[in-house]
């Protein structure tokens, strides 16, 4: 894991203070990872009340990504004053999609958590190949969201 840690984000919203990025490999124990990078960034900011949430978010959205991206996947997460913006971005063709709920499915409810945790998410297409799943949780910062860059073509 790589990690890339600013304390004013490079973003359109002034109210963002913290970021941290990470690439993670396409292995199960980059899940690990993103949670522990998570927690670590989150009480380092003072976002306590929002690690909960946003470590199953990440831990939903890297799970999937390494099953179904295929390749090295990159996180970014942002945040300031009890506001979390997070992205994944992964090189995989494939769309994330909710599915529907089933209560004796062993699977897939992923996106159905995210749904259920996060103030709002999406999916963005990138220019190149790939997408990046965003969320945000906290209160809302401002009508937009922040510029959608994903880390692996930041460095």
């Amino acid at each position: 894991m790589s990690l890339h840690r600013n304390s004013s984000a490079a973003s359109a919203d002034a109210a963002l203070e913290y970021e941290a990025e990470c690439l993670l490999s396409a292995a199960p124990a980059s899940v690990r990872e993103a949670r522990s990078l998570v927690r670590r960034e989150l009480s380092l900011w003072g976002a306590h009340d929002l690690i909960d949430d946003c470590v199953l978010i990440i831990s939903e959205l890297v799970t999937n990504a390494v099953r179904h991206g295929g390749a090295a996947c990159a996180l970014r997460i942002c945040g300031g004053e009890g506001f979390v913006y997070g992205e994944l971005f992964d090189p995989g063709a494939g769309a994330p999609r909710v599915c529907e709920r089933d209560m004796s499915a062993t699977g897939g409810r992923g996106l159905q958590i995210v749904d259920s945790l996060a103030r709002d998410w999406g999916v963005t297409r990138t220019s190149a190949a790939g997408k990046v799943v965003w969320f945000t949780l906290g209160p809302p910062v401002s009508r937009h969201h922040p510029a959608v860059i994903p880390v692996l073509q930041l460095k």
